[in-house]
């Protein structure tokens, strides 16, 4: 384990730090979730709830593409958790952050096709319902327009995201422990927790958490301004506001806009925790390492020389992709409530 950086910090768990059982029981802690989130979306999914799914899933993905640097010249970035929650309410946000998690893994191998579950557990699941929970606590019947539900979002979105950490921390570090050679030496991720949570943590409660804690109060305190009927599907006890949902045509400005900054996200040197090479990476970890190819690996497309160039078409790509998979989600989910109903 000789030249490896114990600084360094990621979200995205990759193939082969996880063990196939460690993988596998996340994805059955995840799935329940996932099937929670579909129910109540065939209630929700109409023409104003899917193109708000849309924005704030390409939100997600295009914000985790900003890197920032962290101690020990790694890099970390935000989420989107917190701002996805407090819009779409809890059960959207877990469907919209996993739909970005799994187009980041399956398209550009960020994170790894077995450990989908995980990171979807960690960042959609947990992210999701503590945001959630601690918004309302800390919100509670105070107008939309209030300061105090800009602090509540900002508080919600830095927990939330160090619980995620946390999670994904106890994970890695649970791996020595359970599975390991005769010898003793670690077959997937081999730092213990007493390594893995400083390691996970330091980077997210200082750098990382103060980015989500400011992109969930900061983008509040603009809904509060322009759209504050976007609020109120997490706020029921607050008074009432006159506004209707209008256009979001301001939404997808936005959202253009932070894409085309995307290229910026590669300024931040350095590898997230799991993503630099292990001087003696053990067994397990080297069979499970390579188990899917992306076809546009680290965001850099292999037929572009242009980094920033390639960073900006796998922006590009990574968005339009969510956008037909939220579309498709839609479609499917009133097709079938649609079939059911005739049927009756």
């Amino acid at each position: 384990m000789a030249g490896r950086n114990l600084n360094q910090t990621a979200l995205h768990i990759p193939d082969g730090y996880l063990s196939p059982a460690t993988c596998a029981a996340l994805y059955a802690g995840a799935a329940p979730f996932w099937y929670v989130s579909l129910q109540r979306m065939k209630r929700a999914f109409n023409t104003q709830m899917v193109p708000l799914l849309s924005v704030f899933a390409a939100f997600s993905f295009i914000i985790m593409m900003f890197n920032l640097p962290l101690p020990g010249g790694t890099t970390g970035h935000a989420v989107g958790v917190g701002i996805a929650t407090i819009v779409l309410g809890p059960w959207a946000s877990i469907l919209g952050i996993s739909i970005a998690l799994i187009i980041q893994a399956v398209f550009f191998g960020d994170g790894g096709i077995t450990a989908i579950g995980a990171n979807c557990f960690n960042m959609a699941v947990i992210g999701s319902l503590a945001t959630y929970a601690i918004y309302r606590v800390l919100a509670g019947r105070a107008s939309i327009t209030s300061a105090r539900r800009v602090i509540a979002a900002g508080v919600a979105g830095y927990v939330a995201i160090n619980l995620a950490a946390l999670a994904a921390a106890i994970e890695f570090g649970i791996q020595p422990l359970l599975y390991h050679d005769a010898s003793g030496a670690p077959l997937y991720a081999p730092y213990p927790l007493r390594i893995a949570i400083p390691a996970m943590m330091i980077g997210h409660l200082t750098i990382a958490g103060l980015a989500e804690m400011v992109v969930s109060a900061g983008v509040v305190a603009y809904l509060q301004r322009s759209e504050p009927a976007l609020l109120k599907r997490t706020a029921p006890g607050a008074a009432e506001s006159s506004a209707a949902v209008g256009s979001l045509r301001h939404l997808w400005f936005a959202l253009a806009a932070l894409l085309i900054l995307t290229p910026l996200g590669i300024l931040a040197t350095g590898s997230a925790w799991g993503e630099a090479p292990l001087a003696q990476a053990p067994r397990g970890l080297r069979a499970l390492s390579s188990f899917w190819t992306a076809p546009m690996p680290r965001y850099a497309p292999p037929f572009l020389k242009s980094p920033a160039f390639g960073y900006l078409l796998s922006a590009m790509t990574g968005t339009g992709l969510i956008l037909l998979v939220v579309l498709l989600t839609g479609w499917l989910t009133r097709g079938r409530a649609g079939s059911r109903g005739l049927t009756k």
